[in-house]
């Protein structure tokens, strides 16, 4: 073997080993972040590592730990197996992501989070406060235009609590299932899924447009300042519905 070919061989196993072990804690030194992204405790490689902590505004995620395929990059795509905190923490999930040319690709995601995490300190309409917990769960996610190609899975809203100027709502649990419709993302739910009456669907399509097509009528086991203020939804039905109608852009997208 010539001095040449030793050279050659030689730098390219340098090359892997240093690829192998490229450091996770550099790459998030030289990494271009938005300006309210922060990542800290960055441990391990590129391919297995973990951050003690991810702040996105006024959001903390702890623990978060990645695995990614170097065999994927062979092929075009980046497949993630990722995982947050766990059950002491605010934030926990799970999951595997896949990115490539053709778009994003999820499997078996979950994630358990507080309504205080989403709405971060966000200032509602007629003074609202929102409390409870929200768990998502996507069995597979494949992008499309506007928003999906592929999508089952379902939302949970937990405990939920309303309350603003007009009265106190403790609204329960109440299930959402999660669908691709056209490639519109649709959120539906029906009387067996929450103790609110609520029957109906909202269809998120192009320009961030919501369509809300649903009905609701009285239960005993609705708050009693829901109760009194189903009238403003309009005339009920032969069937004791009121209407809930609505089209319009999604206030904050």
């Amino acid at each position: 073997m010539s001095l040449f070919s030793k050279i050659v061989i030689g730098v390219i196993i340098y090359l892997v080993f240093l690829l192998v072990y490229l450091p996770a804690n550099w790459l998030v030194s030289i990494a271009p972040l938005p300006n309210n992204v922060a990542i800290s405790g960055a441990e391990g490689t590129l391919w297995q590592g973990q951050a003690s902590l991810v702040t996105i505004d006024k959001r903390q995620i702890e623990q978060v730990s990645w695995q990614l395929s170097p065999w994927g990059l062979l092929v075009g795509k980046a497949d993630i197996d990722f995982k947050i905190g766990n059950r002491a923490t605010p934030v926990s999930g799970k999951g595997s992501i896949s990115w490539s040319f053709s778009g994003l690709r999820a499997n078996n995601i979950r994630f358990d989070l507080p309504d205080s995490f989403l709405l971060a300190g966000a200032r509602l309409p007629f003074k609202t406060q929102i409390d409870g917990d929200v768990s998502l769960m996507v069995e597979i996610l494949e992008q499309g235009k506007p928003w999906c190609e592929q999508l089952s899975g379902k939302l949970f809203l937990n405990n939920t609590n309303v309350k603003n100027q007009y009265g106190v709502y403790p609204l329960g649990n109440i299930s959402l299932e999660l669908s691709c419709l056209d490639g519109q993302l649709k959120i539906a739910t029906d009387e067996t899924q929450n103790v609110l009456g609520l029957t109906g669907s909202a269809i998120l399509g192009e320009s961030n447009l919501v369509k809300v097509s649903a009905k609701i009528k009285p239960t005993d086991a609705q708050p009693k300042d829901l109760r009194e203020a189903l009238s403003f939804l309009g005339r009920q039905d032969s069937q004791g519905y009121y209407p809930i109608n609505y089209q319009g852009v999604v206030p904050g997208l």
